[in-house]
């Protein structure tokens, strides 16, 4: 999955420009200030952890990422869960009364799971480099 981080990087880099300019162009006469808020928040950490697919996809191609590779696959995988849940999840909500989901209260509850799914994937990148230092030290 590791390197499949760069495409992944990429799709999300790519849609969260294209769900911005949405938002800032197509959206913002339509959603109230809470909303449009909770939407750019939403791109915002899109943004944040497509770059981090990058980043866990450099890891693993330097020296740095070969202590446990498995923490940097399973980083990929929370940080992909984590945008679809997080982000996803602030999207819909925002837009909801535009798309006639207001009934969808089961949303609210996917936006923290998807911000815990971020934390979960940085402390896998952590523990890849810990692991990597612990390595290194050894074989020199």
């Amino acid at each position: 999955m590791v390197g499949k981080s760069s495409i992944l990087g990429s799709l999300f880099a790519l849609t969260a420009v294209v769900l911005g300019a949405f938002g800032a162009h197509a959206l913002k006469s339509n959603l109230d200030l809470s909303q449009l808020s909770a939407y750019e928040t939403g791109v915002r950490y899109q943004f944040y952890h497509a770059f981090a697919l990058f980043v866990v996809w450099f890891l693993a191609q330097s020296k740095s990422g070969q202590g446990y590779p498995k923490f940097l696959s399973l980083a990929v995988w929370c940080f992909t869960f984590g945008i679809l849940l997080f982000c996803g999840s602030l999207y819909l909500l925002a837009c909801r009364d535009l798309l006639g989901l207001a009934s969808w209260t089961w949303l609210g509850p996917l936006t923290p799971i998807g911000g815990l799914l971020f934390i979960v994937g940085w402390t896998f990148v952590l523990l890849s480099q810990i692991t990597s230092k612990k390595t290194s030290v050894v074989n020199d």
